[in-house]
């Protein structure tokens, strides 16, 4: 592909789809790949370490790649925001920059962003944000025990935690008001669409004009967002074509950095 957009990893997590994720790499390459904020969520590492194997695999697979040519713009999120201390530096390859303006090849102009900035919970309430990010914590850990039990008769991956946020009423009527803003910050910025992340809600729609785009995650949904060499985007949707891998063993040893 021509361009590749991949946030919320969230390495360093128990819920992050490692495995998956590496997967994904394995059966794509592009000349540009865009890492649009939490690839490593430095808030979960801070209150206690886990870092599998695999979560070292996707550092090495990453810069391995910028090595070989791809460029490569890592944009802090949230969850990674001690990385905005280092806008323009360049770890292996992988430039960190705060935000882009991305041309893709039919000349449209899109603004890509994490979008933590524009939301009102992280940008004013920030202990409310980790009281938030507790809870799903437990919603992801239910998921992980539910997907284990469909692997067992037969059934693919399917999201718990996903489907609750959707059902949920201020979950749904947030995520309208963030898309809504985010569109009014590409407007404002002249772009002809936004490419972002943050709320883990995969999308491609317009909206009043300007096109909404959002990566989603490798958590729940495992998704990307892929530009063709015509300037056409889609949604990939890893998990819904192949199987989750399994949780890791009891006492599999956890690795360093």
């Amino acid at each position: 592909m021509r361009t590749l957009f991949i946030s919320d990893i969230h390495l360093g997590t128990r819920g992050c789809q490692a495995e998956l994720f590496l997967d994904f790499l394995k059966h794509h390459e592009a000349e540009t790949i865009y890492l649009v904020g939490d690839i490593v969520d430095c808030w979960r590492l801070r209150r206690g370490w886990y870092w599998r194997q695999a979560h070292n695999d996707v550092v090495q697979k990453l810069l391995r790649q910028a090595r070989k040519g791809t460029k490569i713009f890592y944009i802090p999120g949230n969850h990674d925001d001690v990385l905005r201390d280092y806008t323009g530096t360049h770890f292996g390859g992988i430039e960190v920059v705060n935000r882009m303006i991305h041309e893709a090849a039919d000349g449209r102009r899109y603004l890509v962003i994490h979008g933590d900035e524009f939301d009102v919970v992280v940008r004013y309430a920030r202990w409310l944000a980790f009281l938030g990010d507790s809870a799903y914590t437990l919603a992801l850990t239910l998921n992980t025990g539910f997907n284990a039990v469909r692997r067992r008769v037969g059934l693919g991956y399917w999201s718990l935690s996903a489907w609750l946020k959707l059902k949920v009423k201020n979950a749904v009527n947030f995520i309208g008001e963030f898309e809504h803003a985010l569109v009014h910050e590409a407007r404002r910025t002249n772009a002809d669409g936004v490419i972002c992340g943050h709320i883990h809600h995969v999308a491609k729609r317009e909206m009043d004009g300007i096109t909404y785009l959002n990566c989603g995650d490798w958590v729940e949904s495992c998704t990307a967002l892929g530009e063709d060499h015509e300037g056409r985007f889609e949604i990939i949707r890893w998990a819904q074509t192949n199987v989750v891998p399994m949780l890791p063993k009891p006492g599999e040893k956890e690795v360093a950095a």
